[in-house]
This record gives C-alpha cells, structure tokens and sequence, in this order.
C-alpha cells in the first residue's frame, strides 16, 4: 500500500480531488502537485517513476564509491504526469560517518526542493545566481553552475538550472557537501541506464521528512 500523497512545500495532508475541485489541495498552500514517496528502491520503483516523469530524473553516472540509490518521490497527479523528482543516494562521506544527498529536480513553483532544505520556497528565493557559482556539476553532458543556500539546518544546499528546470542538490551532514566540488556527473536515466550499474539500499526516512522553515 502506497502512503497517502501529501503536500510537496510543508509535508501536510491533502484533500483528494472530489466534487468541488478537481485539483489536490493543501490548507496551507492551496492547489499543489501531490507528493508521493515509493516504499521500496529498486527498478519496478524507478520503471514507475519514470512512466510519470515530466522532468529529469537525475542520477550519478558514476556514483561515489559506496554510495547507493536510497528512494525515489515523486510530486505530482495521474492527470500531468510527475513535475518533480527526487532520488535519494546515501553513503560515505569524504570526512567519515555518512552521509546523504537529494538530487531534486522540479518545475518552477513545486516547491519541494526548498521544503527539503527547510526554506519558505517555493523557489530558490531572492538573490540566487547573483555573484559567481558555489559549485558545478556536469548534467547530461552540459557544464551546470550551482549556488549554495543558506539553511537552517545541517545541510549543504546548492540549486541551479537544468534542462530549464530547477536542480537541486542537498547533502547532510553539511560538511559532506565537498561532494559537490568533485567533478560529479549527473545522468537523466530518462536518456536510458544500464540496470545492472545501478545499486540500491533501504529507503531513506529524509524522503518523507519535514524540515524546520528556517
């Protein structure tokens, strides 16, 4: 059993669509793309993801030695297909313990990567991309700029553009982001992906979490 979609900006329950709306509706932030998180990592839960993906399904090409895909979420109806996706990667950080990572991409307006950094969101807010990029990641073979984001909590947080949507990369602890100043290679698995490369965990609790606003 799937658990009920909630909202993708604060995590809150929805009111289904019914006789007075035909849209999902949070009481705090109105019509929304319902966020659902899949149970189980794996390949059924990716082949489901990207049944629905209106954007990008981002993934390493090659993943940090260790690491491994921990989850899929996805926002949005049967109707519109998915205008968000995450995919949740935990593993070693480079400075010891562990560490995880959400590559978040979305169209403007979702609102779920800035609720997973705990920023009000639901975009990357006034002042981003003013000054030189935090960091760059390559994204399906194009050279991609980054700016980090203040957060509230323990978190590196860097947003940029691509494939003219929001890309979003979270990493905890926050020192763990150094991983962004590696060169990482980021792959749309809606370009395809070869399955037997792809290892998978547990699902990560952080998919469902809802972090203090700061």
């Amino acid at each position: 059993m799937r658990p009920d979609p909630t909202c993708p900006r604060c995590g809150g329950e929805l009111r289904a669509p019914g006789l007075w709306s035909s849209s999902w509706q949070c009481g705090a932030h109105g019509t929304v793309a319902p966020y659902t998180v899949i149970a189980r990592p794996g390949p059924d839960a990716l082949q489901h993801v990207l049944s629905r993906a209106q954007v990008p399904v981002w993934a390493p090409r090659a993943a940090p030695t260790g690491w491994v895909i921990s989850g899929f979420a996805s926002a949005g109806d049967e109707r519109e297909g998915a205008r968000a996706v995450a995919t949740s990667l935990t593993g070693p950080s480079p400075l010891g313990g562990g560490a995880e990572m959400l590559l978040i991409c979305e169209e403007p307006g979702v609102g779920l990567g800035a609720r997973h950094a705990g920023l009000p969101g639901p975009d990357p807010g006034d002042g981003f991309g003013l000054g030189p990029p935090d960091a760059k990641v390559d994204a399906a073979g194009h050279p991609t700029a980054l700016w980090s984001l203040p957060t509230a909590q323990d978190c590196a947080a860097f947003v940029g553009e691509a494939k003219a949507r929001w890309l979003w990369a979270l990493v905890w602890p926050a020192t763990a982001g150094v991983l962004l100043y590696d060169a990482l290679e980021l792959a749309d698995l809606r370009d395809g992906y070869v399955e037997a490369e792809l290892a998978f965990g547990s699902v990560s609790p952080r998919l469902a979490a809802v972090p203090p606003v700061g």
